[in-house]
């Protein structure tokens, strides 16, 4: 495909949200398009344009596949999803001149698996969850061939939704090799399996190349692709108390595990989970190792440390299948260890009174799954606000928050700027961002004092000289926005700032302002509506 290279999005979103897209076919156009993008949204700041077309859903080629299927498999994703796509005008030219998308030009070379080469193909692991219906397949035997076959692949079923074709080989259950089964060892052999069951699986294409080749066909040459579950790639920036978490082997079970998280330590942010196994450390497997080497080797990351990990279920099905979780890294084309870490790890603290409110300078380096947070604007009302910060991403690692209101990118104020200006000068800033945001109380508070919001304020006050404490003031005394002609100096606003703290500890009832209810503002299409469009969000 060459002249025609997709991009490769990566999307992650919060439980219960959407990815802030339309997923549509539309009468007149080929393949699946991306339309009514969510303005702020997690598509949007990734990338994602109108008119993109999806060739590949976390690997698995789309373009002429069913669009309902499709919209089950990015469903199916769960909160992180990863999408080959190509603009418009480049779909369309390459449907033009005939090129093969299914063909991902230029092919990453690989590293020769017992004697073959490059791009070879692979056998395939389909995890089957029964439902009411069954399996939704059959088997039989080919004359002259050896093995039993797959048949009456039910359309939509459970086998076709995790990958089975008709007249794929059966090559393993559950990791044991059923080549030389009969067909009725075979079904005693899914039977007894309960409700859940692993196959692999070859075409006949790829058992072709691998009888050519003489090489005996295994879960250690398959793709793991078809696997419902994940592996999770979590990065650890220490905290001033560690990362937040203990190492532990755990009676009767075989591994290190996670255990006891620190509520809103590094850890807890970036998404461990109690129980979570680790698989590997900086992309080195770690099963081999005792408790007390793979401490050390966390402790040699210094402050930032990159871990691969598995909850249960996911480990689980992994075992099933035979193989090691570090095979879907790298057959997505992950690189261990992650992208460094950001040069500013975390905001850049508050210097003023500890009490008082102050905005936030963060800096942050873009991953794979974009900075992690939308951008929202209150319809009718200027300015922009954070919203559906992803915890573990690259916002939450610099500590910004929900309904944090938006002051500067990238040293521009956007207090007066639309919402479009706003995502122009995001998706310019390239592979990294700095974000001045405050939280309400500290942007209404200065506000109100008449003091611009800028970094200065983040900035220590000068000790050449102290300022003569002021006298206590009556509550009666006591400056309200109206009443200030000029705006007031940090220094100024340091000493009213401590006054009022002094005042308020007499105060029976403080004043707590009530939060400002926020709608986010609809999105809206770039594509005329048609009764012969289907559609879904996602």
């Amino acid at each position: 495909m060459a002249g025609y290279k997709p991009r490769v999005i990566v999307l992650s979103k919060k439980p219960g949200h959407s990815f802030g897209f339309f997923l549509r076919v539309e009468k007149g156009e080929d393949g699946h398009l991306i339309r009514n993008l969510e303005m702020g949204g997690p598509s949007e700041l990734a990338g994602l344009k109108d008119g993109d077309r999806i060739l590949r859903v976390n690997g698995t080629y789309v373009d002429e596949m069913d669009h309902s299927r499709v919209v089950d498999l990015v469903k199916e994703s769960g909160a992180s999803v990863t999408f080959h796509v190509l603009d418009v005008a480049s779909y369309k030219q390459a449907k033009t001149e005939g090129v093969d998308l299914s063909d991902p030009h230029p092919k990453p070379t690989q590293p020769t698996m017992n004697g073959v080469a490059g791009e070879a193909p692979k056998p395939k692991l389909c995890y089957l969850a029964k439902s009411s219906g069954g399996y939704g397949f059959s088997l039989r035997s080919v004359k002259g061939e050896v093995g039993m076959f797959m048949a009456e692949v039910n359309p939509g079923g459970v086998a076709e939704r995790a990958g089975v074709k008709a007249n794929d080989r059966l090559i393993e259950v559950n990791g044991e090799n059923m080549e030389n089964a009969t067909h009725d060892q075979i079904v005693e052999k899914v039977k007894a399996s309960g409700s859940r069951i692993m196959f692999l699986l070859v075409d006949e294409d790829t058992d072709k190349f691998y009888k050519n080749k003489r090489i005996k066909l295994g879960a250690g040459l398959a793709t793991v692709k078809f696997l419902p579950l994940k592996p999770r790639i979590v990065d650890l920036f220490k905290g001033s108390d560690g990362y937040g978490y203990f190492l532990k082997a755990e009676p009767n079970k075989t591994g290190h595990f996670i255990k006891d998280i620190d509520r809103g330590s590094p850890a807890d942010r970036a998404g461990l989970k109690e129980m979570d196994r680790l698989v590997a450390v900086e992309g080195e497997e770690v099963d081999s190792c005792s408790h007390e080497q793979v401490v050390d080797r966390i402790r040699q990351c210094g402050n930032k440390c990159c871990l691969l990990v598995v909850d249960e279920d996911t480990d689980t099905l992994y075992k099933m299948g035979g193989v090691s979780p570090l095979f879907y890294l790298e057959e997505m084309g992950f690189l261990l260890p992650a992208s460094p870490p950001p040069s500013y790890p975390e905001c850049i603290p508050a210097l003023v009174p500890a009490t008082t409110a102050l905005p936030k300078l963060c800096k942050m380096e873009k991953t794979s799954a974009g900075y992690g947070f939308h951008l929202n604007s209150i319809q009718g009302v200027c300015g922009l606000y954070i919203n559906e910060v992803v915890k573990g991403g690259a916002a939450d690692r610099v500590g910004m928050e929900d309904d944090d209101i938006v002051v500067e990118v990238d040293g521009v104020n956007v207090e007066q700027s639309s919402h479009q200006q706003v995502v122009e000068l995001i998706s310019n800033s390239g592979s990294s961002l700095v974000l001045l945001v405050a939280g309400k109380q500290a942007y209404d508070h200065f506000k109100a004092k008449g003091v611009a919001i800028t970094p200065q304020l983040l900035t220590p006050a000068p000790t050449a000289r102290s300022p003569s404490p002021s006298p206590p003031r009556s509550p009666a005394q006591r400056h309200t926005p109206a009443q200030i002609d000029t705006p007031a100096t940090l220094e100024e606003v340091r000493e009213e700032v401590e006054e009022e703290e002094e005042e308020e500890e007499e105060e029976a009832k403080p004043y707590i302002p009530l939060p400002q209810t926020r709608e986010r503002t609809p999105s809206v299409s770039s594509a005329a509506s048609s009764c012969s469009s289907v559609d879904e969000r996602l």
